[in-house]
């Protein structure tokens, strides 16, 4: 298990360096999402022109959308620093004022997956983003007191991929709210040949287009595939990434013409073969197919449902006809069985 866990490590790292190795650095360079990218440069524009803190930004969306680079753009575009930190490193209320103690003028400090942050911490954020000050609690019981620390104005960015999980009034606090929507696959063709680019890799227009439809509109995963058919192209063929080289590594992957993977195809199989299209409760689809419940409501169904193959209702999940008929499956009398497995 401890070998498993450090390779498993090894590879995450391995996967993050290659991610940031890709981000571009400048909001002109940034592909897509025009709405937010028109606002964030009125407010940068605006920011700099006064010479003050940008107002506090949320991003909202799917993961791999692009919120961490957006974050380090607007830092690299005001011309100050950036801190981050997420919302499940911060544990204890000392975590985050000694954060913030530091904080200097016009500095960006991003915040991720800030939906998690702990009620107890969240309170100590509310008084940081709209009054710019720093409540400490010193001592206990009746002769507890508060003592205030101003702090210098700063521009706090928020990350989540559960908007509806979070506090109204943490929420409120952002005066900049921004959703990224995923990404059309010409867009999404343009970003992978931009980082084939960067990677030194030759790649056809239909290559990268091929790519960018089975990414899930997702630049992350694009860019994830782009690295498995480079190395497909460097072993089984002469390096250059052409539509026929891209297709054979993609189909080894066994991520098919929507950008399903294993898993994917895992899940609507199971409720559409095993369950005969349920309702199926989610912990039993997870047991069934030896996956955490959480990573595959969070991960796997919003872009299964955003196909059209799966549904969400009181009773249960249920495979659509869509699905039944991508996966040539024949429908039949569901099992008497999967009536009692909805929870």
């Amino acid at each position: 298990m401890r070998a498993q866990s450090t390779v498993s490590s090894a590879q995450q790292e391995d996967e993050r360096q290659f991610e940031a190795a890709l981000r571009p650095t400048r909001l002109e360079d940034f592909a897509g999402q025009p709405h937010a990218r028109e606002q964030l440069a009125i407010a940068i524009e605006a920011a700099k022109h006064r010479g003050e803190a940008m107002d506090h930004v949320l991003l909202c969306g799917p993961p791999g959308l692009g919120k961490t680079t957006l974050a380090g753009i607007i830092a690299q575009e005001l011309g100050v620093t950036l801190d981050q930190t997420a919302g499940p490193v911060l544990q204890k209320k000392l975590d985050l004022t000694g954060i913030l103690s530091s904080v200097r003028a016009r500095q960006v400090f991003f915040i991720d997956e800030i939906h998690r942050l702990l009620p107890d911490i969240e309170e100590i954020l509310y008084a940081a983003l709209e009054d710019f000050r720093l409540d400490i609690l010193i001592g206990t019981g009746p002769g507890a007191r508060t003592h205030s620390l101003p702090l210098p104005r700063f521009t706090a960015v928020g990350a989540t991929t559960r908007q509806g999980l979070l506090s109204a009034p943490l929420r409120s606090r952002f005066g900049i709210v921004l959703r990224l929507d995923p990404y059309d696959e010409e867009t999404l063709a343009s970003i992978v040949q931009r980082s084939a680019g960067l990677l030194e890799i030759g790649i056809d227009r239909d290559a990268a287009r091929e790519i960018a439809r089975r990414g899930r509109g997702t630049p992350r995963i694009a860019n994830r595939l782009l690295r498995r058919v480079r190395d497909y192209a460097q072993v089984r063929a002469d390096g250059r990434i052409d539509f026929a080289v891209a297709e054979a590594a993609l189909n080894l992957l066994k991520v098919d013409r929507h950008g399903l993977d294993e898993i994917d195809q895992k899940i609507v199989i199971t409720i559409a073969s095993k369950y005969g299209g349920g309702p199926v409760g989610l912990s039993t689809i997870a047991a069934s197919i030896d996956e955490q419940a959480d990573t595959i409501e969070e991960v796997y169904e919003p872009y299964l449902m955003q196909l059209g193959f799966l549904d969400r209702t009181p009773r249960g999940r249920v495979a659509t006809d869509r699905a039944f008929e991508y996966f040539q499956i024949p429908r039949r009398q569901r099992l008497v069985g999967a009536q009692n497995s909805l929870f």
